[in-house]
């Protein structure tokens, strides 16, 4: 298999040759920005330089798949927010958090690199997108105080704006799909921090279901933190999987989805591929392929400091792992 058919096959819960590696959220670094000559933050706004950085997960860390939209903010700036872009070393933020609504247009450099990507890879790597989830695009555009409080105090205005802004999610997912995604990440920040698992059921498991239906690709969820209380929910969407935090233990995380959904992930960020070196990442690659996930990769975007040799270290991990199934006598 190569690594678009591998991916695509583990997503369908289909028997592969080896576990993918994947990382739907980024793998974008400074380390890879300066060595393709693609920094931020012309990466988040300019096709060519946004396809080159995204390149580099498949052509110098061997990953099984690219992702080219590293931010959180694309669909934010083009409804309106206003953005601080920062540097080469920061992420950009939404300035304001007020209800700004405009045509949408930056989301255009999503899609031409997309088309760049699938025109300069082909299909030996899965082309992964990304749209956020209304739930994100909400705390973006009425600001996460405001919107936490509406709802817990006026359910009926927060399905409103649900309803409202999961029209771009759509829009945003088929218009990637046409450009040449295979798949697509729905980031929707319902983390067990700021939302319970009663919340999610009310709000979001529904319209999750409702993207899964309308997306006509796979649609791989990803909630930040801590998830296991909800994951019996996120199984009943229909997504085809989840990419989950490691403050979730794989074996619970596989014991709660049941295998109705893939697991995609959790190598820690911040103490293994920040913090340790090769040795460690490879014992929590081992210990994630032991418990079941079925696509190996960081748990969220990566930071952006991150050293090329632990990033590198995932695939070789997945590799000799491998290498020891399949010649276990």
């Amino acid at each position: 298999m190569n690594g678009r058919q591998r991916v695509l096959a583990a997503l369908r819960r289909q028997p592969v040759d080896r576990p993918p590696v994947c990382n739907p959220t980024s793998v974008a670094t400074v380390p890879l920005m300066d060595r393709v000559g693609a920094p931020f933050p012309q990466a988040h706004r300019d096709p060519h330089t946004m396809a080159a950085l995204a390149a580099t997960s498949y052509t110098v860390l061997g990953f099984d798949s690219v992702m080219p939209v590293f931010s959180i903010v694309q669909e934010s700036s083009a409804l309106g927010c206003p953005i601080q872009w920062e540097e080469k070393g920061n992420w950009p933020t939404v300035r304001m958090q007020e209800p700004i609504w405009r045509r949408p247009a930056d989301t255009r450099c999503v899609l031409e690199a997309i088309r760049l990507l699938r025109q300069q890879l082909g299909d030996e790597v899965a082309i992964i997108g990304k749209t956020m989830g209304p739930w994100s695009l909400a705390y973006h555009c009425f600001g996460i105080e405001t919107f936490l409080m509406m709802s817990l105090e006026d359910p009926e205005s927060t399905r409103a704006c649900l309803e409202g802004l999961k029209e771009a999610t759509v829009l945003f997912g088929l218009a990637q799909l046409e450009a040449g995604a295979d798949a697509l990440t729905l980031p929707d920040h319902a983390t067990g921090d700021l939302v319970s698992a009663e919340y999610y059921a009310r709000y979001l498991r529904d319209l999750h279901a409702e993207f899964a239906r309308r997306l006509p690709a796979p649609v791989i969820l990803h909630i930040c933190g801590r998830t296991l209380d909800r994951m019996e929910h996120i199984a009943e969407t229909g997504v085809a999987a989840f990419h989950f935090d490691s403050k979730n233990p794989a074996g619970e995380a596989r014991r709660a989805v049941r295998d109705r959904v893939a697991l995609v992930g959790n190598v820690n960020n911040p103490h293994t591929l920040f913090a340790a070196g090769p040795a460690q990442v490879r014992q929590e690659v081992f210990r994630a392929l032991d418990e079941g996930v079925a696509l190996i990769g960081p748990e969220c975007a990566i930071p952006l400091q991150t050293a090329t040799e632990n990033l590198v270290e995932i695939p070789r991990a997945v590799a000799a792992w491998h290498q020891q199934r399949t010649t276990r006598p």
